[in-house]
């Protein structure tokens, strides 16, 4: 019998390790990185914070016996685990940023833009609009426009049967918005935030044209979750204002979104970019431009592994009870990858493997079945469960 602890070690500490790792290269704050997996993933703390919480030493032993038995690169203690384990030091005594001044609009954010009519396109123009700013949107026909308003008076609805609103907030929401089928409707904008089909040349061709069309000075963002944005912004004249805005679904809901710079987005373009999801009720966290960003690079690894513990003849339910048991979280890793979708959980665990070559990385076989199965989780019915 496998116990809860053996489970939290073989899938919870490369989670912690990967985390060690995404510090120590300096690609986050320690701040970043645990507010990422609180905020994106709704764990009660970040991987860093549970590092303090069970000691250096006992991870980096824990991880060295792992390490000892599989012989994966990934389990290897990375350096500063070994620095801190020795010296006694913790990720609370390494938060240099604590202090940090709050980001400030450095450019005056009036009208927001945003492009496409799904459901992530159609949230983020609810969070603007709730929050005050004329939104434009635009899509390809005026059934797609009209599938945004009924979306968002959906929800508004919703949160006037709960009380949470007023039907007066509703009209004020509702008011700000206006509906484009044409992508000169953006001129004016202040920013355009893109979300669009997760398709480089079709997103390439979205700024090449948004190059031509907004005004200068404006900020072009884009809420690719997997994407190169450096090569988005070389689809422009003005790669110093495009950055990323990686908003988690449902929009309205998740307070998390992603900040993504490339070597050339202006500093004030990132800064008033985090003042404005501030703003808007969202928690910002910075990062670079690199496959994962946060949260994906440090959850799908540990969903990957989560089936390969599977395949090694453990039951689904005995993984899912013991994570939540012994670490805590909201929910197992097979009901987890039943939510996200078995194809969205392999095509980003296939960018993470080609991004950072790692064998550990490589999909499990058995998630590559389950997506040529069509068993892609909730949304088919079946996935890992039946539903």
């Amino acid at each position: 019998m496998t116990s809860s602890e053996q489970i939290f070690d073989t899938l919870v500490l490369p989670y912690l390790n990967h985390a060690v790792r995404m510090y120590e290269v300096d690609y986050a704050s320690v701040t970043d990185i645990d507010a990422g997996m609180r905020f994106g993933c709704g764990y009660a703390q970040g991987p860093l914070a549970v590092i303090d919480e069970l000691g250096a030493g006992s991870v980096r032993d824990r991880l060295a016996a792992r390490y000892a038995e599989t012989g994966d690169r990934l389990h290897q203690p990375a350096e500063l685990l070994e620095k801190l384990a020795a010296e006694g030091g913790t990720f609370a005594g390494l938060c240099a940023d604590s202090g940090a001044a709050a980001p400030e609009l450095k450019r005056d954010i009036a009208t927001v833009g945003v492009v496409g009519t799904g459901t992530m396109a159609s949230g983020i123009a609810q969070v603007f609009a709730q929050a005050g700013y004329d939104v434009v949107y635009v899509g390809r026909s005026q059934e797609k426009l009209d599938g945004v308003v009924g979306y968002i008076t959906k929800n508004l609805d919703r949160a006037i049967a709960k009380g949470k609103s007023t039907e007066d907030d509703k009209t004020a929401v509702l008011g700000r918005l206006s509906g484009a089928t044409s992508r000169a409707a953006l001129a004016e904008a202040d920013i355009v935030v893109e979300a669009i089909a997760e398709d480089l040349d079709v997103k390439l061709e979205l700024f090449g044209d948004l190059d031509g069309i907004c005004k200068p000075g404006a900020i072009l963002a884009t809420t690719t979750s997997s994407l190169s944005i450096t090569q988005l912004g070389a689809a422009t004249d003005r790669p110093a204002d495009v950055i990323g805005m990686h908003f988690f679904n449902p929009a309205p809901v998740m307070k998390l979104v992603e900040v993504v710079t490339t070597p050339a987005t202006a500093a004030d373009v990132d800064e008033t970019v985090k003042a404005l999801c501030a703003k808007v009720g969202k928690v910002a966290v910075s990062c670079g431009d690199r496959a994962g960003f946060i949260v994906n690079c440090l959850l799908f690894p540990y969903l990957n592994d989560a089936v390969l513990l599977h395949e090694s003849g453990i039951e689904l339910a005995v993984i899912d009870a013991a994570i939540k048991e012994s670490a805590g979280f909201p929910m197992g890793p097979f009901e987890l990858l039943d939510v996200v979708g078995n194809d969205v959980s392999l095509a980003i665990q296939k960018e993470l493997h080609g991004e950072f070559e790692e064998d550990g990385l490589a999909p499990a076989r058995t998630l590559e079945a389950k997506v040529a199965a069509g068993h892609l989780g909730r949304k088919t019915k079946q996935g890992f469960h039946s539903y």
